[in-house]
């Protein structure tokens, strides 16, 4: 009974609390004192409250303007956006920052967080990537700018990162197509998903030449190649046959000691078989 009852007082406590701040800031918000206004919006960033922050932010933007306070101002709405999650506002709000101040405080990390705000948004790999090439481009613009920045290293980092994820959604892409294999319900305008996949992944490879995953594309290329081999129409059979032979020695001279060199030493044999006549 004592405990509930240190429970309950806690939760009035609490709630006086809770309606003691939000009273206050409803009174600084309506207030014409714009100088007060500023100093509790900072005291709001400083103890994490965010939203409040933002919100006094937002119309002191332009009220400041001008001001010694104006870059301080627009920069600090953007990492309460930023610390608030809200990383395709804070993104936006640090790029008007380093447009309006190229020079300005704080335009080196504004630079740099438009590139992490959008880092933060990145979906996962199968899903559109624009925001991902967006990050890299804005990474790449504050390395060009910044190349002496304590930030580059970090910068260069996300950036191999991001780039990683864009090959990955190739690889899922590629993947997918050799999984479908004989299926033709996606080929509309004729093809086949073993071209596809062949297509895809070496376009992969020709944009990301230095990419780990140069092995793993091989192998779908490999597999395509011998499965589009096996599936073609007498008149290019024997034809394919011999490319995916090629396609197999190259890759035993690639990755001797690849998992997948016995597949390849399978179709070579296989190909031989075909094509010997």
């Amino acid at each position: 009974m004592r405990e509930m009852k240190k429970y309950v007082i806690s939760l009035a406590i609490l709630a006086t609390l809770l309606t003691s701040c939000a009273s206050e800031f409803n009174r600084v918000y309506k207030t014409t004192d714009n100088d007060y206004k500023y100093e509790f919006a900072k005291e709001c960033f400083a103890r994490g409250k965010f939203t409040q922050a933002i919100t006094l932010l937002q119309e002191l933007v332009t009220i400041q303007k001008g001001t010694d306070n104006a870059q301080e101002c627009l920069y600090m709405l953007a990492m309460a956006e930023y610390c608030d999650r809200d990383y395709e506002s804070a993104s936006e709000t640090f790029k008007k920052y380093y447009q309006t101040y190229p020079k300005g405080i704080y335009a080196e990390q504004a630079a740099f967080y438009i590139g992490q705000s959008l880092y933060q948004s990145t979906p996962e790999p199968r899903l559109d990537q624009t925001a991902t090439v967006n990050a890299i481009s804005a990474y790449q613009d504050f390395l060009d700018f910044f190349p002496e920045s304590q930030l580059k290293s970090k910068a260069s980092s996300r950036m191999f990162e991001l780039t990683d994820k864009l090959v990955l959604k190739e690889y899922l892409s590629a993947k997918l197509y050799y999984n479908l294999g004989d299926y033709f319900g996606n080929c509309t305008n004729g093809g086949s998903n073993f071209e596809a996949c062949i297509v895809t992944s070496e376009n992969a490879l020709k944009t990301y030449p230095f990419t780990t995953m140069r092995e793993q594309f091989a192998v779908l290329i490999m597999k395509s190649k011998y499965e589009l081999a096996r599936q073609s129409v007498e008149e290019k059979k024997i034809e394919r046959y011999r490319d995916a032979e090629d396609e197999c020695y190259g890759f035993i001279n690639e990755y001797p000691e690849s998992v997948e060199r016995k597949t390849a030493e399978r179709y070579i044999k296989k190909c031989k078989e075909i094509t010997k006549d």
